[in-house]
């Protein structure tokens, strides 16, 4: 079986419907700095471009894009069997009631599927008495997990004022799916360049969150919580050796590294996994790498569609001209995938 693990899915009556565009965009944190817009794009399509910061566009949902015949259409071209359904960067900042909309959408698309579709529940991170109701009521319903931003604000997910929801989700062992944020929370050396703000920077973003997370006492407060996270957690498998507290030969008076690598070791193997988002872009080389480094698993392929039409398309071909094993390749392509999500 072959799984897309990133496919976005955005409500398309948005588009249409000006008030409920409008109380989409009213929820965008102008006074944080962020900025939405409805406009036209070049080939006539309704687009709403998202700013963050103000000026620096990180997300564009385009008119279109998102309709369940041609999501359907475009995974049988693609040979992928099933996809799991997430929102594309927006859910950092909507109210509880627009979530539930986003949540009552996936969940229609993923019916008229027939069962193709498998979405994560949407909802704001704080363990209110009606968000764990909401995230209660997907899950019993058969969403396969919860579905986060990297950060909120300036807040990482490691934050104490998140820790009420995590301890409900590690209570029901949810796989949690980690967004990407546009930019890291320290981001001005990389605004001026649009290459580096869209792609490096929410590597730097995945990065930082990985290493808060198993750095601290994340896992040790949420042991049975694994964490999925985007564009190969930032390149992670890039870093992972040197990262990790590696003791010195000899007594060190000078305290420069944490040393604990037992434990950082054990977390990243029980914890964390890794979602490519889209394969072409690493290429064959890197995901050869990223699978050596990491384990084929702990990755799960993405494509990040509708980003970009061929990264579904031609996703599972780049995937199958990378240097793995069959085995690694089945893993990589649905296996883990399965395991994480429970994909039946």
């Amino acid at each position: 079986m072959i799984i897309d693990a990133n496919s976005y899915w955005f409500d398309e009556h948005i588009f249409h419907d000006e008030t409920l565009c409008e109380q989409f965009l009213a929820e965008v944190p102008r006074a944080y700095d962020t900025e939405g817009y409805l406009t036209m794009n070049s080939a006539g399509k309704r687009q709403i471009v998202i700013e963050m910061p103000a000026g620096s566009p990180g997300l564009n949902y385009i008119e279109g894009d998102y309709t369940l015949e041609k999501r359907l259409a475009d995974m049988d071209e693609a040979g992928v069997d099933k996809a799991i359904l997430k929102l594309p960067g927006c859910h950092e900042w909507m109210s509880l009631e627009m979530c539930r909309r986003f949540n009552d959408g996936m969940a229609a698309d993923a019916k008229a599927s027939n069962g193709r579709l498998i979405p994560l529940v949407a909802v704001p991170p704080f363990g209110t008495k009606a968000n764990l109701e909401e995230l209660d009521r997907r899950l019993d319903d058969g969403f396969a997990g919860v579905q986060l931003c990297a950060h909120y604000g300036k807040r990482y997910l490691d934050d104490q004022v998140f820790s009420s929801f995590f301890e409900h989700l590690n209570e029901r062992h949810v796989t949690v799916y980690v967004h990407h944020v546009p930019v890291p929370v320290e981001n001005e050396s990389l605004l001026a360049y649009d290459n580096l703000r869209r792609s490096y920077g929410r590597c730097v973003d995945q990065t930082t969150a990985i290493g808060r997370e198993i750095f601290g006492d994340f896992f040790e407060r949420y042991p049975n919580i694994k964490m999925v996270h985007s564009m190969l957690g930032g390149a992670y498998f890039a870093f992972k050796e040197m990262l990790l507290p590696h003791g010195p030969k000899r007594s060190d008076a000078s305290g420069r590294f944490q040393v604990d690598t037992e434990t950082v070791s054990r977390h990243l193997e029980n914890n964390i996994y890794f979602d490519m988002s889209h394969a072409q872009p690493w290429g064959k080389t890197l995901l050869a790498c990223a699978v050596d480094v990491l384990g084929a698993d702990h990755i799960v392929f993405g494509t990040s569609y509708p980003v970009k039409r061929e990264w579904l398309t031609e996703g599972v071909a780049c995937v199958r001209a990378a240097n793995l094993s069959d085995t690694d390749s089945d893993l990589v392509l649905g296996g883990t995938a399965q395991q994480l999500y429970g994909v039946e």
